[in-house]
């Protein structure tokens, strides 16, 4: 703080001198960040709040106010939205919600939450969701859209998350982290698991040996396996190979969307073989098989076809395998299911 200390006896140029030595450092200093726990439980602001975010108003360009922990008792939303647009949205750790909203409401609220890129604890009380749920699919869009965002989220509660069925892949499809995967692997239940979709789950920087640690766990019970747009590299592929030709059960197999080798896939169809129930499975199109900006060869893609066709004819078993683009030529989809299947039957003995 600069203090204003009479200076008489002062030359006039030596006044303006100090005018302007006052003037740069204010333009230096950093915004005065005032904290604060927010608790809105009025029908309207109080005296308090009112004067308060319009001192914070006055002083916007110095001052941000920053909240750590906002609860929501009850409050129209105009006046939530006039509250949250004079906080520093990245500075929320916790919010809670404690009153019923409908899903109009948190569409609302959703751009806000969005911007609170560091929040670490979400509570929701009961969402009231209309009897005419298919008209209120762009409210929940808008909704996991935001939800997407909150990288850093650790703790959810969801009073009732009916609201999120068909959708609760939008919302968490890049949370899932290598320490959940982990507490998965190490949950005394997981050796009953049928099913297993980890579709749009980024594992690119995951251990390898942490899947082949996951397939083994499950190798006696697992029926369908969904690893599409995962990121999987050559080394996780190889990792886990032993690991997934023991799924004795798994009758489908999907891994679209990754991007591996021929020498690699040529690794997969033989691993997936010894599988007697497998019936329905999807791969990728090699890297070989694009051009550097990613446009596929037709070429290249035809000599693919051929090469796995002797594959499958080398391995002797009757097979149909479907080999899928990354990203769709024809609607741009991440995972073009377009593609005509690669059919070997094994021949008719004389």
């Amino acid at each position: 703080m600069w203090s204003r200390a009479s200076s008489y006896g002062c030359s006039s140029s030596r006044m303006a001198q100090e005018t302007e030595s006052r003037s740069t450092t204010k333009q230096h200093l950093a915004p005065l960040k005032v904290f604060i726990d927010l608790c809105l439980k009025e029908k309207t602001l109080d005296n308090f709040l009112t004067y308060f975010l319009w001192w914070v108003e006055q002083r916007k360009s110095s001052i941000h106010l920053c909240c750590k922990k906002l609860k929501i008792i009850s409050m129209p939303m105009d006046n939530i939205v006039k509250v949250l647009s004079k906080v520093q949205l990245d500075c929320i750790q916790e919010v809670q919600v404690s009153c019923t909203w409908n899903l109009s409401t948190l569409a609302t609220f959703a751009p806000f939450l969005g911007e609170m890129c560091n929040l670490q604890r979400l509570v929701l009380f009961p969402i009231h969701v209309s009897a005419f749920k298919k008209q209120e699919e762009h409210h929940i869009v808008q909704i996991t859209s935001q939800f997407l965002k909150l990288g850093h989220l650790r703790d959810l509660h969801l009073g009732s998350p009916s609201f999120l069925e068909g959708h609760l892949d939008q919302m968490l499809s890049c949370w899932l982290t290598e320490s959940d995967l982990t507490h998965l692997c190490q949950n005394p239940d997981i050796s009953q698991l049928k099913s297993l979709d980890l579709s749009g789950v980024s594992m690119t920087d995951f251990h390898p040996e942490l899947l082949q640690v996951l397939l083994e766990k499950v190798a006696a019970t697992l029926q369908e396996l969904d690893f599409d747009v995962c990121g999987i590299t050559d080394s996780q592929l190889e990792a886990f190979l032993p690991a997934l030709s023991l799924c004795s059960q798994l009758r489908s197999f999907s891994l679209c969307g990754n991007l591996l080798s021929t020498a690699e896939m040529e690794k997969l169809l033989r691993h997936t073989a010894v599988l007697p129930c497998l019936r329905q499975e999807r791969y990728p199109a090699p890297q070989e098989t694009y051009r550097p900006q990613g446009v596929p060869l037709e070429a290249r893609l035809a000599q693919l076809r051929a090469q796995l066709l002797e594959i499958l004819r080398d391995l002797g078993r009757p097979r149909i395998i479907w080999i899928s683009l990354s990203p769709c030529p024809r609607c741009g989809e991440a995972v073009c299911h377009h593609m005509e299947p690669i059919v070997y039957s094994c021949p008719s003995p004389a």
